[in-house]
């Protein structure tokens, strides 16, 4: 099992400066340019920010982080929002799966039908794909 990746203290530090914007702008959201004002950071180092608000700042606070195309990036204490999000980002992970199992295990399986690792990962990824088009409705 892979080891997770101890937090640097300049991502530390970005993400805190990215809560801190996003939490005085509450209920609205901000842009990435809205963010860099009033951080002054650069677009990657709110990028590298916005990843560890994600990964460890909105699991300790118990407040997620959502992004809509016309809010941008928020925290929401509306459950709507989050089951939204959550939908956007199965539909986008399923859309993934699907080509990987259409453009790569078929064609694979279609020239050497008895490989039994293809075979596998077929079965194992057709039955992710179900579960994902179940969250993403």
């Amino acid at each position: 099992m892979p080891r997770r990746r101890e937090a640097r203290p300049l991502a530390e530090h970005y993400g805190d400066l990215v809560r801190v914007a996003l939490m005085e702008a509450r209920p609205a959201g901000l842009h990435t340019y809205q963010l860099m004002a009033a951080t002054r950071l650069t677009r990657s180092q709110v990028g590298r920010g916005m990843r560890h608000v994600r990964d460890v700042v909105a699991a300790e606070n118990l407040t997620p982080i959502t992004w809509t195309r016309r809010d941008r990036f928020m925290f929401s204490d509306d459950p709507a929002d989050w089951i939204e999000y959550d939908k956007r980002q199965f539909r986008q992970i399923l859309g993934r799966l699907t080509r990987v199992i259409t453009g790569t295990l078929d064609p694979h399986l279609a020239r050497y039908p008895d490989d039994e690792w293809a075979q596998l990962a077929t079965a194992q990824l057709t039955g992710v794909r179900a579960t994902l088009a179940q969250l993403a409705k």
